[in-house]
């Protein structure tokens, strides 16, 4: 199993457009520096994303020094849009959360981004994530933040458990489909060198020098099912992750992380486990999943 460790970082410029994996990050308190600090609305400000539009799997943002980003897509001429002046803000709707965020002010983004997927949608900029938009109530303590991520500033996943999840989906109904890589997921840190499902068990971790604290499981959407090469979909692993893998009515893979410290990670960092949590995770028949709860990595 070896020691764990961080296998990989991952930085999602635009939220649900291909982002980078670069070997260090800084980690703020609302996330990864420059991680979703850009989202594309409709013409009524809901966010608009993989779940809507499959096709954003395909595009490409490539995160600039003064947080602007530069988009690609197939068939699209490159396009660098700088962080736009806070001369003004619209209103975004992001689940359940009401935001306000700067558009871009080049309304060449804008008509780049509605070619591209044919509707009309706009690009905008959270200038302040410190400031906008907190962590989900019931999993917050005060005063966390976060960008325009799902829910919380970080998304943690782990090899094993991905090997894990391809095992099952290779023994299921639709083991053509597998394995999956890690990109489904989108997450922010991978972790290597730990037990399957390990980090049900975890409670608060330090990656390096920068500890985090562990929300609560991730529930997976259809975006898993979304191939972020191509943008076409199937069945796994939301029908695996059915079968073996629910929490409170929830297909979980990977634990939202809220920073405790600043600081910069970098791929190799030794993983510690700082503190564990008893909770366990069902399969479909109520057995306990093999693997959770268990002990220190």
């Amino acid at each position: 199993m070896g020691t764990a460790h961080l296998h990989s970082i991952h930085v999602h410029p635009v939220k649900a457009v291909r982002g980078l994996a670069p070997r260090k990050a800084v980690v703020e308190p609302w996330g990864l520096a420059g991680d979703r600090c850009w989202v594309l609305i409709d013409d009524g400000g809901k966010v608009v994303t993989q779940r809507q539009q499959p096709r954003l799997a395909s595009a490409a943002a490539e995160l600039l020094p003064d947080g602007g980003v530069r988009l690609s897509a197939p068939g699209m001429e490159q396009l660098t849009v700088p962080v736009p002046r806070p001369l003004g803000t619209v209103p975004v709707q992001i689940f359940r959360d009401k935001v306000e965020a700067v558009p871009a002010e080049d309304e060449a983004a804008h008509a780049w981004c509605s070619a591209y997927l044919g509707i009309g949608v706009r690009l905008v900029h959270m200038p302040d994530p410190a400031t906008r938009r907190p962590v989900d109530p019931e999993y917050a303590r005060p005063g966390e933040t976060v960008s325009f991520a799902d829910g919380f500033p970080l998304l943690l996943t782990t090899t094993a458990s991905l090997d894990a999840l391809n095992t099952l989906i290779g023994q299921g109904d639709h083991a053509d489909e597998g394995p999956l890589p890690m990109n489904r997921f989108r997450p922010n840190v991978v972790v290597a060198g730990t037990a399957a499902w390990a980090e049900d068990a975890w409670s608060r971790i330090a990656i390096g020098e920068v500890s985090f604290r562990i929300a609560k499981p991730c529930g997976r959407c259809v975006v898993t099912t979304t191939d972020q090469g191509t943008g076409e979909r199937g069945r796994e692993p939301l029908y695996s992750l059915g079968r073996h893998r629910r929490l409170g009515g929830k297909l979980v893979f990977g634990q939202n992380l809220v920073p405790l410290s600043r600081g910069t990670i970098r791929v190799g960092d030794p993983v510690r486990i700082l503190e564990q949590r008893g909770q366990e995770v069902s399969d479909r028949g109520g057995n306990r999943v093999a693997g959770t709860g268990v002990g220190l990595v």
